[in-house]
């Protein structure tokens, strides 16, 4: 039986919400310039989604209670989403462990590992991934698949539309959900099936809003969405409540506001990502 205390232990916190690119400046400072990277705690586990740069500062917090132990999931692996692995400090603790579940990368006749591997590989950084102390173990799978991670969590995935591929994730602990469907790209004519079967009924709708409405014309093939794509999802999937993440580097903190003004009133209760923001389903 699932208690109360249980339930209230499944949140998320965001590390990083930019894509593309990190960006810093007095313009960004209330919604924050790192990229993807999504703490989820079910219970006592850990669950992290991406490495992007929002990844060291997760790392830096998680040092004060080494030995860590954790099962990272990433959506895919282009540079934002990746670049943060070289500097997160539980790597380098010998007594930390960590399983890293993958998809997309297999797409380009890469493993996980083999992409880590380029990712360090000289010119581009002075270290490779021999020198990470912690256990890291690669777990490939297959999109589309459900993964049971013991101590009531499921993880299901699907396939998004996305250059080289990428992976959409739903968290089920405690009777609740969390889902995470970023860098992807929607067909204006159509809701996406995929998304929508595994975003049913979900409790929190975390969704790619690089662009919006406006803009997506001239970004066609980019293989990103818009915020408003997401309320028309969410509301044809009865999603409680819906998260605009992804945000553009160009977008500033008075470009966010506007966005966060208009999501509030075309969908009451959705919001726009932020560093350091905490949701419990």
């Amino acid at each position: 039986m699932v208690t109360a205390k249980t339930e209230s232990n499944f949140y998320v916190r965001f590390w990083g919400v930019r894509g593309s690119i990190p960006c810093a400046g007095p313009e960004i400072q209330k919604y924050g310039g790192n990229t993807s990277c999504l703490e989820v705690r079910c219970g006592k586990r850990l669950l992290i989604f991406d490495g992007g740069s929002g990844i060291r500062y997760l790392g830096n917090e998680l040092m004060k209670s080494n030995p860590i132990e954790a099962d990272i999931f990433l959506t895919h692996g282009h540079m934002d989403h990746v670049c943060g692995f070289p500097f997160f400090k539980p790597f380098y603790c010998a007594a930390s462990r960590f399983h890293m579940h993958s998809a997309t990368l297999s797409c380009c006749g890469r493993t996980t590992k083999n992409a880590l591997e380029d990712l360090m590989k000289t010119p581009l950084l002075p270290i490779d991934v021999e020198i990470f102390e912690a256990k890291v173990d690669f777990r490939d799978f297959n999109c589309g698949a459900t993964t049971d991670l013991g101590d009531g969590i499921k993880v299901a995935t699907t396939e998004l539309n996305h250059p080289n591929g990428a992976t959409g994730y739903r968290i089920e602990f405690g009777g609740k959900s969390i889902c995470y469907i970023t860098d992807t790209e929607h067909d204006p004519e159509q809701m996406d099936k995929n998304i929508l079967g595994l975003i049913k009924d979900a409790d929190i709708f975390i969704y790619d809003s690089m662009y919006t409405d406006e803009e997506y014309p001239d970004f066609v093939g980019f293989g990103h969405s818009t915020w408003q794509e997401g309320v028309r999802l969410a509301d044809a999937a009865g999603v409680k409540k819906f998260v605009a993440f992804h945000h553009d580097p160009d977008h500033d903190d008075a470009f966010m506001d506007n966005v966060a003004s208009a999501l509030e009133a075309k969908r009451p209760g959705s919001v726009v990502a932020h560093q350091g923001m905490i949701l419990r389903p």
